[in-house]
């Protein structure tokens, strides 16, 4: 904690709301206020700015005014995207406001892509790249014959443009595919055409990602929490998605928080810390203080190696719109922040 009457810094803590939220929005009442209130215990001054597109001008002139944003906006959102935000963060950011997530940093780990780029690290395993339809028409049954398939949209949350695929006997003139829907409950059946047909808006955000269908899915997701390159907790849920067991979808829970000292997860903390996140920064070229001061990413459960461990498959890494969090993040990304002002001094 900071000594009485030391001041870091000024901090706007940006989501997204409509006009009414704008007006109403306090340090005690809104979502954030367990940030606010760590961010006070270290010295750093935080305001609300609640952003949409059509207040664009009044939200970049208050920028203006601080000395960084944390920002949590989610990548799709009732149908619109964060272009015009991410527009305005660059602006801002190239006038000397310290942003956090930076626009460029989440189109390198926040974006499917990163599944593909980290293939090799030991998180990784059989992952492939379509840039366009013609290459996933050609590519994909290949893959499919060889067992079910996840399809993934680059950009996206909440499930949004991710899909179990598995082929289905049928024609040879006209392969058919059983197709799960990671939003809905049930699956249909179609001609693999057609889902190709569906999957060809996705290549607006530059490619597809196809992953191996990992069979220990319905035993749960471990997603950890980083606060920069550090761990501030876990998350560990039993998932409906992707998950066709009836008796599997009946154990789906909430996510059930905890942590950074739970010991069952104190393997994946030391590969998250040690190794991971020193191989992703340098894979993607991302200095180290311009981490994200809250990201998480999403692990299945692989094969158990020799010893009968664990191993983990990376899911996702979720950047742009992090939260809820562990009771402990709040702390963890407190210091972060303020180490990160004190550098600018």
């Amino acid at each position: 904690m900071s000594e009485p009457g030391t001041r870091l810094g000024r901090i706007a803590i940006l989501w997204r709301g409509d006009e009414a939220e704008r007006r109403s929005a306090t340090l005690a009442t809104s979502r954030f206020k367990a940030v606010f209130a760590a961010l006070a215990d270290v010295g750093v001054e935080a305001e609300p700015v609640v952003y949409e597109d059509d207040v664009l001008d009044t939200v970049r002139a208050r920028l203006a005014t601080f000395d960084g944003v944390l920002v949590w906006v989610n990548p799709i959102h009732e149908g619109r995207n964060r272009s015009n935000l991410d527009a305005l963060l660059r602006e801002a950011a190239a006038r000397g406001v310290w942003v956090s997530t930076h626009p460029d940093v989440i189109l390198k780990m926040g974006v499917k892509e990163v599944l593909h780029r980290t293939r090799m690290m030991s998180w990784g395993g059989d992952t492939a790249l379509y840039r366009t339809v013609e290459s996933m028409r050609a590519e994909l049954p290949a893959r499919l014959a060889a067992g079910p398939r996840v399809i993934k949209r680059n950009r996206g949350n909440g499930g949004q443009g991710v899909w179990k695929v598995e082929m289905l006997a049928g024609p040879y003139d006209q392969p058919m595919a059983r197709v799960l829907d990671a939003t809905k409950d049930m699956s249909e059946e179609l001609a693999l055409d057609e889902f190709l047909e569906r999957c060809v808006e996705y290549f607006e955000d530059g490619c597809v990602i196809d992953q191996a269908f990992q069979a220990r899915l319905g035993e749960g997701v471990v997603r950890c929490y980083m606060a920069g390159d550090r761990c501030a907790g876990f998350g560990r849920q039993k998932v409906k998605a992707l998950v066709d067991e009836p008796a599997a979808r009946a154990e789906a829970e909430p996510r059930l928080y905890t942590s950074n000292a739970d010991p069952r997860f104190q393997r994946l903390r030391r590969l998250m810390e040690n190794e991971w996140t020193p191989q992703l920064t340098t894979l993607l070229d991302i200095p180290r203080r311009d981490l994200p001061m809250i990201w998480d990413a999403d692990f299945m459960l692989g094969p158990p190696g020799e010893d009968g461990a664990d191993s983990y498959v990376l899911g996702e890494i979720n950047v742009s719109s992090v939260f809820p969090i562990p009771d402990e993040a709040p702390a963890e990304i407190a210091l972060r922040v303020a180490d990160r002002l004190r550098s600018k001094l």
